[in-house]
């Protein structure tokens, strides 16, 4: 949120920053909510019809090396439009959260850890996501969470796409243009076209 402006900003409609060095050793636990401002922006940037409500809810623990757990859930009403019928819809989302982050000069190091252990059979966590100006914004890593879990086709429950099935017509076939064209026997010197 910009403050001094009381508006959203448009590349971070949700945006609840918070400072790694007064994240306490514990951790730290917070409830955020969108405001109808964040959530018209964010259903603005996501090509949504609307989103009717958005909460996350979120644990962030200092891990070694500067690093920093980032746990929690993100929830919301979303409307969007059936793709079958074009009506209206509302969607409900419930996705986790759970990733690392990283100071910057951290990210190649273990952004190539990530991709060695790709050649392995175990289970590999997502390379870190960095730390930006020393800032942890859960706003951010809530709407991001939320715009993963968007159905980009929607459709009413129960709503099933049939193509429609048009009788052949006999006269829509490849060589029909050219039987136009066919020359009348009848006609003087054979050179009108039929009539249809």
């Amino acid at each position: 949120m910009n403050r001094a402006h009381g508006m959203t900003d448009p590349a971070d409609p949700w945006s609840v920053p918070i400072a790694v060095e007064k994240i306490p050793e514990t951790g730290l636990h917070r409830d955020i909510e969108a405001d109808r401002a964040a959530r018209d922006g964010m259903a603005e940037a996501a090509g949504l019809r609307e989103i009717l409500s958005a909460s996350a809810s979120i644990d962030v623990t200092p891990d070694s090396g500067g690093r920093f757990h980032v746990v929690g859930w993100v929830r919301a009403r979303i409307g969007q439009t059936c793709v079958v019928t074009l009506d209206p819809i509302e969607n409900d989302i419930d996705e986790p959260i759970d990733l690392i982050l990283a100071p910057p000069e951290q990210i190649p190091a273990l952004a190539d850890l990530v991709d060695d252990g790709d050649e392995s059979e175990a289970d590999i966590p997502d390379p870190p996501e960095p730390i930006e100006n020393g800032m942890i914004d859960l706003g951010r890593l809530a709407t991001d969470a939320l715009f993963l879990a968007i159905d980009p086709y929607p459709r009413k429950p129960d709503v099933v796409f049939e193509a429609l099935v048009a009788a052949a017509d006999p006269e829509d076939h490849p060589f029909a243009a050219l039987k136009a064209l066919q020359l009348d026997p009848k006609a003087p010197g054979g050179k009108k076209p039929k009539k249809r």
